[in-house]
């Protein structure tokens, strides 16, 4: 996600500073790396390379997407994967992205300041042993758990389906994700609290990697099950570009690995209580999906799918705007853990204003060019101009929910930051899901799949502002009217650029010039006019322009 990274506030050091590469990670063999102190040059090279290989793990999503439109269409075969496909959109969401990772940041976070603190052995390899076998299990289990009950689960998530059976193959071959992408998230989580951000973030480059080569080999024997099976090669493949790293790190210490004795900090660090608030959490906030897809399959077919490639496509600016917190969210949690509130507030107010900015920004270009992007990656083969209409229509309303998804990405590592348990956000998933569900019933008959994606932006509104409201006094302390009035100097830049766009963007008949006339006219609209109403964004980002202006040859002075 294109960000901009600041930060100096530096954790306390075990030792003297290290000095870091250009790519982002702290080498291994250094000594007490991850315990010297985060400069704002760390911070962003690591934010720049997250968003790169995010970039291109996004970009592979596209082509992934391309591929299956391509082959497959929008019609049953592919909303019969699509129900499958709930299967690892909730893993990831759960033990990747919003889930595991919020709950073990913090756990590995606050074993790195035991280590640090001179405390007896290795913590982080302590706390590796205490988890990791246990969790591995569960993963397992729940894994095999979803083959066995594969048909009864496609009956509840889409009773309307034409081909059922299709589907519940389908998902009897993704369930293995719930394993590997247990394992890559857990691997994820500590990598990134030691400051090793290159391997996380290549994750879903390698993901989209297995999929697009199962579906390019095997789908025309095989029909829509290769997508399935790329799913389960493609956990792998995320596992697989993880362990050795972590291995490696873990060794470093030349500690045994031990299971922690009774009563240590390890065991209480990543609590059952504070797990069971995350991940249901997690799983309450991607239940939207399930209303979705149960709301779609009474619809004609195509509906699920037209919903996918919108959301896919709308959620890129969202995507990229989170990596900003997803390298600090570390910092975060590890200044908590050190007692350092305001350098954690300091932090979480600057990442809130400046995800917000890029994600209008980026949403700006969405809602302007819209059918131009979608004409351009997914417009061929089976696809057909009607599938890009209806495509359009759908990205368009979802866009109207962007800046809450993301302030609901950013706050809720905030609540889980210190480690502490806190039901509060799960209580505000749960109204803005009740609100998508009524909402989605009430409008789906009239508005059919725009009403779908209207109230999915109206859920997560009301869980954006509850979870905004609630985080003063629940989790850092951060100063809301602030966070309030930076979100409204991002909003009045977003909207006139979007409609500059959209004009600009309907002078040309081809997609390529429209898309590009669409972006460069948002950027000209929003980064001069942010700038004016004091978008913190839109600074920073003018800024970035003019230093890289001045060490071309021809911005020099002589």
């Amino acid at each position: 996600m294109p960000v901009t990274a600041d930060g100096p506030g530096a954790c306390p050091a075990a030792g003297p500073p290290v000095r870091r590469p250009v790519s982002g990670d702290v080498p291994p063999s250094a000594p007490g790396a991850a315990d010297a102190p985060v400069t704002r040059g760390f911070l962003a090279r690591a934010a720049a390379l997250t968003a790169v290989l995010s970039a291109a793990g996004a970009l592979l999503g596209l082509v992934r997407d391309q591929s299956l439109a391509r082959m497959f269409g929008a019609g049953s075969a592919t909303d019969a994967f699509l129900v499958a496909w709930t299967v690892p959109e909730f893993a990831a969401t759960l033990l990747i992205e919003d889930g595991l990772a919020i709950a073990l940041i913090p756990a590995f976070s606050m074993a790195l300041a035991r280590r640090a603190g001179g405390a007896a052995g290795d913590p982080v390899r302590s706390l590796v042993a205490h988890t990791l076998p246990r969790l591995a299990l569960a993963f397992a289990a729940v894994a095999a758990l979803l083959a066995v009950l594969a048909p009864q689960l496609v009956a509840v998530l889409a009773p309307g389906l034409p081909d059922p059976g299709l589907a519940v193959d389908c998902t009897r071959l993704t369930a293995t994700c719930v394993l590997t992408f247990g394992l890559a998230g857990y691997c994820s989580a500590a990598l990134r609290a030691h400051r090793r951000f290159l391997a996380p973030a290549a994750i879903y480059v390698a993901y989209n990697t297995g999929i697009i080569t199962a579906v390019l080999v095997l789908g025309g024997r095989w029909g829509v099950r290769a997508a399935a099976a790329g799913v389960a090669v493609g956990g792998c493949l995320m596992v697989l570009a993880q362990v050795p790293v972590l291995w490696r790190e873990l060794r470093h210490k030349g500690v045994p690995l031990a299971q922690p004795p009774a009563g240590t900090g390890e065991g209480r660090a990543m609590g059952v209580a504070l797990l069971a608030a995350v991940l249901l959490f997690a799983l309450c906030r991607q239940s939207q999906v399930l209303v979705e897809r149960f709301l779609g399959s009474t619809l004609p077919a195509g509906a699920i799918s037209h919903l996918n490639y919108a959301q896919k496509i709308t959620q890129i600016p969202m995507t990229l705007s989170l990596m900003l917190c997803t390298v600090t969210f570390p910092v975060v949690a590890r200044a908590l853990a050190d007692g350092d509130t305001e350098r954690a507030r300091s932090r979480v107010e600057r990442d809130l204003a400046l995800a917000a900015s890029m994600v209008l920004a980026g949403g700006a270009v969405v809602v302007a060019c819209a059918p131009q992007i979608v004409e351009l990656l997914l417009q061929r083969g089976a696809f057909t101009a009607r599938d890009t209409a209806a495509t359009v229509e759908v990205m368009r309303v979802y866009a109207l929910g962007l800046l809450a998804h993301t302030l609901v990405g950013a706050l809720i590592r905030s609540y889980f930051s210190a480690g502490r348990v806190t039901w509060f956000p799960l209580g505000a998933m749960a109204a803005g899901l009740a609100v998508t569900a009524v909402a989605g019933v009430w409008t789906v008959g009239p508005w059919g799949v725009r009403g779908i994606a209207a109230a999915n932006a109206a859920g997560i509104t009301v869980t954006a502002v509850l979870l905004l409201a609630g985080l003063a006094t629940r989790g850092v302390p951060v100063r809301t009217r602030r966070v309030r009035s930076a979100l409204a100097r991002s909003v009045g830049a977003a909207l006139p650029a979007a409609l500059a766009g959209a004009w600009a963007a309907g002078r040309s008949g081809s997609p390529v010039p429209g898309l590009a006339a669409g972006a460069v006219t948002v950027a000209v609209v929003f980064l001069p006019l942010g700038r004016a109403l004091g978008d913190q964004g839109c600074v920073t980002a003018l800024q970035s322009l003019r230093s890289v202006s001045r060490r071309l040859p021809h911005g020099r002075t002589r």
